[in-house]
């Protein structure tokens, strides 16, 4: 059977001679995009010949491309944009008749630059009725809908059309304590966040509101990737507890139905402090861990990002989720300008302190502050004057740390941890280089790391969760 059967067949329910659609994801963090199988089974519904591409795990197809009348590309992280960037060319070279869409939280952050690249039509929020309308309107030879909208409606959801993505088993998958490996599904379950973090993507589309998916489609979403084999559910809301009774809903529903199957979610440090009393509950029903953005150990920096939560708050979440037995895989942006060579160390013995070296990706430890088009940091007083022009290449506003040194730091962990992966160091080995190299910034001798420091193994996906480090080579390649 093949990976990818829509590169060869025209799915069931499109009509012989239908319009052709291509929904692009460049990246989504191994994970198979829900954000492409949802509007494909919208457009499918309506009768398109509708066709899926997924970079992250094969090449661009100038069998699918050939006769698309619109390409549309979805771009919900920034580095899936700069992939997309790399792309485009080649996409306008395989599909020249096609209207460009480009659709997801950067689209209409960097609508000014994707239009200049010959995107006519960018689409935020709740896409799949603009994406329908769009697609109408090439079909029938009308002006299609050009510029940036972002609509925020309710819209109907559909079981998603994942048989028209490779199959499941080439994402990532999650890696256990014990080494053995589970298939991994990939649902949302809720999208947009209420929260108004400075820093996050979200908030320039969403503006605080949130959408709740049905837990019924969910569960159905579900169940077509355990058929296909998933041992293990990954929620892909920007926060999973934005809504708690409903995440409480959908995870009894998958408890009831599929006893056995796993999950992780992303729960601010906040929430999980918030609803404290919910833990047991994600616990029994099959949660083994968290993803957290806990972002940085200094006050004052997660105060200018507005996070909601203090230091001494993610030393108390670490705690309430050991009690529950419920692991956390933190996420950091330890390089601001606002970050000082000793707070760098300070963010390494907090890590080695609480046990989670090998709960977090060393990618974590390299992270420098994103700040793109439409990011509410550009509204701190006096913010924007530390910034250089905007640079197209990195999409987003360039900035120097007023210390060198600072500076060069980054630089050199973002280095180590690039070289550390690839040589297939563990995250032990690489974090103890890392604690060398932020003594060493200090001009201090590193003291020995405690051995408590790397106590806990975890699970983990095989493919670290970050959405603005540096595009790799091999991610750019091929176009």
């Amino acid at each position: 059977m093949s990976d990818h059967p829509a590169c060869c067949a025209a799915a069931p329910g499109t009509a012989r001679g239908a319009v052709r659609v291509v929904l692009v994801s460049p990246y989504e963090i191994g994970r198979q995009p829900f954000a492409l199988a949802e509007p494909a089974a919208w457009l499918r519904e309506a009768g398109f010949d509708v066709r899926c591409l997924d970079l992250a795990v094969e090449p661009l197809s100038a069998e699918t491309l050939s006769g698309a009348r619109l390409v549309a590309l979805y771009l919900g992280m920034h580095t899936a944009t700069r992939i997309a960037a790399r792309a485009l060319p080649r996409i306008r070279e395989l599909a020249p008749e096609a209207h460009l869409c480009a659709y997801g939280l950067y689209a209409p952050m960097n609508a000014a630059w994707l239009q200049a690249q010959g995107v006519g039509t960018i689409l935020g929020g709740e896409v799949e009725p603009a994406l329908l309308a769009l697609a109408e309107a090439v079909r029938d030879g009308t002006p299609p809908p050009t510029g940036s909208r972002v609509h925020l409606g309710r819209v109907r959801f559909l079981r998603p059309a994942r048989e028209l993505l490779p199959a499941l088993r080439r994402y990532a998958r999650l890696r256990m304590p014990d080494g053995s490996e589970r298939v991994v599904a990939f649902a949302e379950a809720t999208r947009g966040c209420k929260h108004l973090c400075r820093h996050c993507p979200v908030v320039p589309v969403y503006h605080g509101r949130f959408r709740t998916v049905p837990v019924e489609v969910v569960l159905e979403d579900i169940a077509q990737q355990v058929e296909a084999g998933a041992e293990h559910v990954s929620f892909g809301d920007p926060d999973f507890l934005n809504g708690p009774a409903h995440a409480l809903r959908v995870v009894r529903a998958l408890a009831a139905r599929f006893p056995g199957i796993t999950y992780d979610a992303v729960i601010k440090i906040e929430h999980l402090l918030k609803h404290a009393a919910l833990l047991p509950e994600l616990a029994r029903t099959g949660c083994l861990f968290v993803t957290a953005a806990v972002e940085s150990v200094d006050d004052r920096v997660l105060a200018r990002l507005a996070k909601g939560h203090t230091a001494g708050d993610f030393r108390r979440a670490v705690a309430l989720l050991r009690d529950h037995g419920i692991g956390l895989a933190p996420t950091f942006i330890p390089f601001t300008p606002w970050t000082t060579l000793a707070g760098y160390r300070e963010l390494l013995a907090t890590v080695s302190e609480l046990g989670l070296v090998r709960a977090t990706a060393p990618v974590q430890l390299a992270i420098r502050l994103l700040v793109p088009e439409g990011s509410l940091l550009l509204e701190l007083p006096g913010f924007r004057e530390r910034l250089e022009p905007f640079d197209p290449r990195m999409l987003g506003y360039p900035w120097r740390h007023t210390d060198p040194r600072v500076d060069a730091l980054q630089a050199a962990v973002q280095r180590r941890v690039a070289e550390g992966e690839a040589a297939g160091r563990g995250r032990e080995a690489i974090f103890a280089e890392l604690w060398e190299l932020a003594h060493e910034a200090l001009g201090r001798a590193a003291p020995p790391l405690d051995e408590a420091a790397f106590s806990e193994p975890v699970p983990a996906m095989t493919e670290p969760w970050y959405c603005c480090a540096e595009p790799t080579e091999e991610q750019l390649s091929g176009f």
